[in-house]
């Protein structure tokens, strides 16, 4: 009888690994010895088959587990992962901050708060234009008085900006035909765009391409009757010979009842 070569015996050394746990062969710990499941398993390299049967099978022999030396190559492969500076198995990963309750109570509490600024300014811009379209409608509607008197009123208005308090006052003692007379000769322009705007309330008129006189004052002559009590502020652009207007003066006046 001859004996086996040396190439047959290192062949039959080096056989490889099944890929998977074979599920015809019963599982006991010579099958797991020799199928490494105990490595395959805990380097999550078993089948699902296969894992769920290596499962059962330490269920139900919790001698042969011990007997298999487990505990041992479990402790092994936890110094292996700390030596490679790895978290364990079941150690939870950490949570991302935006996945926090804190940083989510926060982010919510950031969003009401930007949601409720938003209503409330929606809801003060929609009163605000309520407010001027009354107030237009009151201008529109105000009944006007017969003028008693009329009262010419030299100004020289501000060439800086708005003034901050009003310059004149009319319609204290009654009704008056106010003929205010802004003094913009000093300006090289000859024709001008008025605004007269109700201070903090709207818009009251518009007048356009008045011309100065040979003074050079231009002329405002304006029922007090025709406005409701407070402060207006006049604005005079200056149009050039394209029309376009630019700020020049500045001047107000009150309305007193």
């Amino acid at each position: 009888m001859t004996a086996p070569s040396t190439t047959q015996t290192a062949t039959q050394k080096v056989t490889p690994l099944p890929a998977a746990v074979p599920a015809t062969v019963p599982m006991d710990a010579t099958f797991i010895e020799r199928n490494q499941v105990i490595e395959r398993y805990l380097a999550g390299k078993l089948p699902l088959k296969g894992a769920q049967d290596f499962e059962r099978f330490c269920r139900d022999n919790p001698e042969t587990v011990i007997q298999l030396g487990m505990s041992e190559r479990i402790s092994q492969g936890l110094r292996l992962l700390d030596a490679a500076g790895q978290a364990e198995p079941w150690t939870s990963k950490p949570m991302p901050v935006y996945q926090k309750p804190v940083a989510i109570a926060s982010l919510a509490a950031l969003a009401g708060t930007a949601l409720i600024a938003s209503l409330m300014l929606l809801l003060s811009g929609m009163e605000k234009n309520t407010r001027i379209t009354v107030l237009e409608d009151e201008v529109q509607r105000q009944p006007l008085s017969p003028s008693q008197t009329t009262r010419p009123i030299s100004l020289m208005p501000s060439r800086s900006g708005p003034p901050g308090r009003p310059m004149t006052s009319i319609g204290r003692g009654g009704a008056e035909l106010a003929d205010m007379k802004v003094d913009v000769s000093w300006s090289k322009f000859a024709a001008f765009r008025v605004t007269i705007d109700r201070v903090d309330q709207g818009r009251v008129a518009v007048l356009n391409h008045m011309q100065k006189d040979s003074n050079g004052h231009l002329r405002l002559a304006l029922n007090s009757s025709a406005l409701g009590p407070g402060q207006y502020q006049v604005t005079v652009d200056a149009l050039d010979w394209r029309g376009e207007p630019a700020p020049e003066a500045w001047f107000s006046f009150e309305v007193a009842r």
